[in-house]
């Protein structure tokens, strides 16, 4: 069964107060739409339309690494109207006992996130990097290690068939995520690391 160390809140007590970390969130949201702007660039040069496909990426298990994006997401999840957050939280619910029975019997896990209704994103202006990333082939330099080259998926391989490969380059993003992350934590006093999906991410929000 799934630890309790990935479901309980990250942030609790004076901790928890979004006014503390109010302006992290902000310059968040400026990386986002740097972030959107550079996808949206590579969408059109390869002319790529995501319109929903067979392989959803919504229903592929993504884990996410940064405070950030679980402050965000929380952001997000509290504007929803009280009978949708309880939907949704039940559906994560849902999601963390299967994904936890499939763990246990080595299956493999695709289910929809419990964010995802009727093929939409509830809150889509408040999706995790690796949504906004995710499809457009992309790759990745580390210093002292060969660079990383991701194909996109399976969709944008059909569509940009044909032209000339010009990647996505997500150093300079995840070197922004990561600064920006460090000093989240070192304001905060947070030290614990995160590996959470995002139904896990929803099953230790406050109910309110």
């Amino acid at each position: 069964m799934g630890s309790p160390l990935k479901t309980r809140p990250f942030l609790t007590g004076s901790h928890h107060n979004p006014k503390r970390y109010a302006d992290f969130l902000s310059r968040l949201q400026s990386i986002y739409a740097s972030m959107d702007q550079r996808y949206q660039q590579l969408a059109d040069y390869y002319a790529f339309n995501c319109t929903g496909c067979e392989d959803n990426c919504c229903s592929t298990r993504f884990y996410h690494y940064t405070l950030l994006e679980y402050l965000y997401v929380m952001e997000g999840y509290i504007d929803l109207k009280q009978k949708k957050r309880e939907d949704v939280k039940r559906r994560a619910l849902e999601v963390c006992q299967q994904s936890e029975q499939a763990d246990d019997r080595g299956l493999p896990v695709n289910l929809m996130c419990p964010l995802n209704y009727r093929g939409l994103c509830l809150i889509y202006e408040y999706r995790p990097m690796i949504c906004r990333l995710h499809g457009i082939s992309h790759e990745l330099h580390i210093p002292g290690r060969d660079t990383v080259y991701g194909s996109g998926c399976e969709d944008f391989t059909r569509q940009s068939r044909g032209k000339q490969p010009f990647n996505l380059d997500r150093t300079p993003i995840y070197f922004e995520m990561a600064e920006l992350e460090r000093d989240l934590r070192e304001h905060l006093g947070v030290t614990r690391k995160i590996k959470m999906t995002l139904a896990q991410m929803i099953k230790s929000f406050p109910d309110h």
